[in-house]
């Protein structure tokens, strides 16, 4: 019997329109858009309010859509039970299905955001969408990841349970230096004219773009498998690809996100989370490896289970949870069953 995973990809994106939105800086953003799908069951409290609701957050270069990764296990008896949790996904600040540099207009004007402002974004749409101020669990992915630790930080009784995906605490190492390297590349290109560039790009900003992307390939999976199990040629032309993507990016919202968790430390901050954490680590992710991420990180919060296991695929091997199935289901079904 093969398994079917959730369609993620078959769910039309909706949108919502903040009137406006404050920034952590006090600047406010009028009319700001939101992208986002749901699926699953909603449940309603005595007020009549969703009291099942689970938010996956993306990472860096993802959107509403990358709730994919965990949609092996989505679906109607699975571990992320549709008939049992209403999950909503959201294209968070700064992304361009949502409001951000490029898809406002407002390009270099655009306000300055971090980690926390990219928190409160979300909760304040399933506060005004939905009257929702208190979620069954959150579930980040690398970057979201940060953005699940800082609501459980900043926001302790109003979530129960939080799973960090390959993620980390804090931003620092060569986590720091990748995402200054990537923004040098972009900010000396004499056409960037500090984010005040023309549309559509030049041929210049484009080529930086794809040398931006050179410089993020290479942490994508593991070392072994960049080294064993691909030849040369096939790093060149993966490498060829993934600079080819990249042209769909937009030049100030990759330099905004980048910027957005430089800062990020909540080092002295994850013991105030109260919910349940599953923290899960991969051994070979290169971004976060476990002994500078996710033990460390343990080991600050009370209440927290700690899954590591090995991928060739590296940071991007998240989307083989099977690998820790049983541990994810015991972790769940307490929150998924009552």
């Amino acid at each position: 019997m093969v398994d079917i995973m959730f369609d993620v990809e078959a769910i039309e994106a909706e949108y919502f329109i903040l009137n406006e939105f404050k920034f952590k800086n006090g600047e406010v953003l009028k009319d700001a858009k939101v992208e986002y799908i749901t699926f699953g069951t909603p449940q309603f409290d005595d007020n009549g309010i969703i009291s099942n609701a689970v938010i996956y957050f993306h990472g860096s270069s993802g959107s509403c859509y990358s709730a994919r990764r965990i949609s092996e296990d989505m679906g109607s008896g699975e571990i992320f039970d549709t008939d049992k949790l209403f999950f909503i996904s959201v294209s968070a600040l700064g992304c361009p299905g949502s409001a951000s540099p490029s898809t406002t207009g407002l390009m270099n004007r655009f306000p300055e955001y971090d980690v926390e402002d990219m928190v409160n974004f979300q909760k304040q749409f399933i506060k005004e969408k939905f009257g929702i101020t208190h979620v069954k669990g959150l579930i980040g992915n690398s970057m979201g990841g940060f953005e699940v630790l800082t609501w459980g930080c900043i926001y302790p009784d109003s979530v129960d349970f939080i799973i960090s995906l390959v993620s980390s605490f804090k931003v620092g190492g060569h986590n720091y230096a990748l995402s200054k390297i990537m923004n040098n590349i972009l900010e000396s290109d004499p056409d960037y004219n500090e984010g005040a560039y023309d549309l559509p790009l030049s041929d210049s900003l484009k080529r930086s773009l794809k040398l931006s992307s050179d410089a993020m390939y290479c942490y994508g999976l593991s070392r072994e498998e960049y080294r064993n199990n691909m030849t040369n040629e096939e790093i060149a032309e993966a490498m060829a690809e993934f600079a080819e993507e990249s042209l769909e990016e937009d030049p100030n919202d990759l330099i905004y996100m980048n910027n957005s968790s430089l800062d990020y430390d909540l080092t002295g901050q994850l013991e105030n989370i109260t919910a349940k954490v599953l923290i899960i680590a991969i051994n070979q992710d290169q971004y976060f490896p476990p002994n500078l991420d996710a033990i460390p990180m343990s080991k600050m919060i009370k209440d927290n289970k700690l899954l590591i296991f090995d991928s060739c695929m590296g940071h991007v091997g998240s989307n083989e949870l099977f690998k820790v199935k049983e541990d994810l289901e015991e972790f769940i079904k307490e929150f998924r069953d009552n």
